[in-house]
């Protein structure tokens, strides 16, 4: 991915989309992430995109817990505002895309890490969206960037252990592009 700032603010306006349309009733529905409710997947999907500031302003993102504290029912919108806010700035300098980045998959250029947090983002949409009800909304244009990013870095076998992501599951080429996403990453 050669500038993955557009792809991520784009992935960053998908999500906020979807996280605008939430209730507080929501919040306790289950998620594709088994292990996460949609309360839990949001504070995981808001401590990405923190993660992904701190690396951009040059920290290494095991520093960064991988979710966010207590959040209130209603303040979602306006904590994924501001983590949207800081990460922006932290990679507005076209020069952070060649610095060496501290990703948790190890040190890799900065454009590497952000893509790979393109794929988190756009992954954690998906999944916010089927929990839902709202996948008609997603964007097929970042599904195939996050899949492209997602077959050229993760590998097909092996799965699990220090890797979070199951096996891949089967879809047909022509799947819609989420379902196929959904399915390299073993959802």
């Amino acid at each position: 991915m050669n500038d993955p700032r557009p792809s991520y603010q784009r992935a960053l306006d998908q999500l906020a989309k979807l996280i605008a349309t939430i209730t507080p009733e929501q919040l306790e529905l289950p998620t594709p992430c088994t292990e996460y409710d949609l309360r839990t997947l949001l504070g995981h999907t808001v401590g990405g995109v923190h993660r992904i500031a701190y690396v951009g302003e040059g920290g290494h993102s095991n520093d960064v817990p991988a979710t966010v504290g207590e959040i209130d029912d209603d303040a979602w919108p306006a904590v994924l505002d501001r983590a949207r806010t800081r990460v922006t700035a932290a990679w507005a300098d076209a020069a952070t895309l060649d610095r060496p980045a501290m990703a948790p998959w190890g040190e890799v250029p900065g454009r590497a890490a952000l893509g790979g947090y393109v794929m988190e983002a756009v992954t954690h949409a998906w999944d916010i969206a089927h929990a839902t009800g709202q996948e008609a909304a997603l964007d097929d244009e970042l599904a195939l960037t996050a899949l492209a990013v997602a077959e050229h870095v993760l590998p097909a076998e092996p799965r699990g252990g220090e890797l979070p992501f199951g096996p891949v599951r089967p879809a047909p080429a022509d799947a819609p592009p989420y379902r196929r996403l959904a399915a390299w990453l073993g959802r």
